[in-house]
């Protein structure tokens, strides 16, 4: 298979830890090919989508990685598989690159996960489809219903529904210090939609990040545990990431919701969890492969590439 990867610069990769790197190695010891290429090398013109992307060579040095030969113009459809793994922020240009994997699309390319679908599934607000699950949750610009969450349930966070790695995050305590600032920070004085959630405690348990993978779930989760003092679980916030099997709860959150999901061109989702609450669904570039595989001996990315291969 040809397989072209839509990522961010690879120089910026820090191979001990990256998804993107994991399946690329993966994909490559099955003997597949490997591209990459970036939003901006793509293009619309004489009516098909084309990109720049460059063949990537794999020396098998996690310091010195790869080796990229010469960028060529290719229609994405000559792809046997594109994989999506842009990182966020989700603004106007990660919008208008899945407008060009649209017809990409319509012209024959296999594209995972389906570009509707990433933008169908804002990563916060798609937990809003599964009410069973969530914990007591606002969304709103309006600044008078916004406090009036947080006297109703004294213990809040608020968070944009478009930042990623915990930016953003903030928890407002019964005695309601910095509420004010927080909301009008947050909200641009009313003019922005955040999101607002009861406090969960068992976030000192850790924040699960949960895999699901053509429809099937990975069965150990990467609970990221915030540390000194932080409220926030995230790796990139400082969390330590401990990988562990998942519970009934988180199970039954993630068989519920896997089959759906797939269902809908979303090859790859990450479910955040606190405690018994479904807090996000990852649906741009989910990660926790490569901790999962070191700690608990689960080959994440050979799942991935598998169940890429079934699908194309």
């Amino acid at each position: 298979m040809k397989i072209a990867f839509l990522a961010d610069p690879l120089a910026n990769f820090k191979t001990y830890k990256d998804t993107t790197y994991s399946m690329m190695v993966e994909a490559g010891r099955r003997g597949h090919s490997v591209y990459a290429f970036e939003p901006a090398d793509m293009a619309l013109g004489g009516g098909a989508v084309a990109a720049n992307i460059a063949p990537v060579t794999l020396t098998g040095d996690t310091g010195d990685w790869y080796r990229l030969e010469p960028r060529r113009l290719q229609r994405l459809d000559a792809f046997d598989a594109i994989v999506v793994r842009k990182d966020p922020p989700f603004d106007m240009e990660y919008v208008y690159a899945t407008y060009l994997l649209d017809l990409a699309q319509q012209a024959g390319a296999r594209i995972f996960n389906k570009p509707q679908a990433i933008r169908d599934h804002n990563e916060k607000m798609a937990i809003a489809e599964f009410p069973q699950f969530i914990a007591p949750t606002l969304v709103a610009c309006d600044m008078a219903r916004l406090r009036a969450f947080h006297v109703e349930h004294q213990d809040v966070i608020f968070k944009p529904l478009d930042g990623m790695g915990g930016a953003g995050v903030f928890r407002i305590g019964p005695d309601g210090q910095n509420l004010g600032a927080v909301l009008e920070l947050l909200s641009d004085n009313g003019r922005r939609t955040i999101m607002a959630q009861r406090f969960i405690p068992e976030i000192a348990q850790g924040d699960k990040r949960i895999l699901l993978i053509g429809g099937k779930v990975v069965p150990f989760s990467l609970a990221r545990i915030p540390q000194n003092g932080e409220v926030r679980g995230n790796l990139a916030a400082g969390g330590l990431g401990v990988a562990q099997p998942l519970s009934a709860r988180d199970l039954e959150i993630a068989a519920t919701l896997a089959p759906i999901l797939s269902g809908r061109g979303l090859l790859l989702v990450g479910l955040d969890v606190i405690g018994d609450y479904l807090t996000e669904v990852n649906v741009t570039s989910p990660t926790c492969f490569q901790e999962i595989r070191q700690q608990q001996g689960f080959d994440v990315a050979a799942m991935f590439i598998e169940a890429l291969e079934q699908a194309t």
